[in-house]
This record gives C-alpha cells, structure tokens and sequence, in this order.
C-alpha cells in the first residue's frame, strides 16, 4: 500500500494539475513497483511560501525578488 506525499507552494496549483500528479504518481508505481493503483494513495500538500525555505530565505521573500 503505497502512500506518496506531494508537497508544493500554494501558488495557484489547479484541479486539473493535481489531478495529472495524481495520476502520474499512481502510474510511476504501476509501471516500477507493480502496485496496485486501487491502493496506491496519493495526497498533495499546498504549503504557504512564507512556511517554505530555501538557503537562508523564505520562498515568499525570493518570488518577491523575481
């Protein structure tokens, strides 16, 4: 029972795209693993870029530098 954890900011990710991510994830394990995709769970993770880091800076601070 495979359990994969997608974490990304909370910039605007749509429907459509965790739909695709979920898909795909399930596939991925399908194809290398031979899962199960019935129970292969998948849960997406929005994270705010202020609680997201890279090196020094928080990824709000960095997208504002852009």
């Amino acid at each position: 029972m495979p359990y994969i954890n997608i974490k990304v900011t909370d910039e605007g990710v749509t429907k459509e795209q965790k739909e695709a991510l979920i898909k795909g994830t399930t596939q991925l394990m399908v194809d290398v693993l031979n899962k199960n995709p019935e129970t292969t769970f998948v849960v997406i993770d929005e994270v705010n870029t202020d609680n997201w880091g890279i090196g020094y800076d928080q990824v709000t601070t960095l997208r504002n530098k852009q």
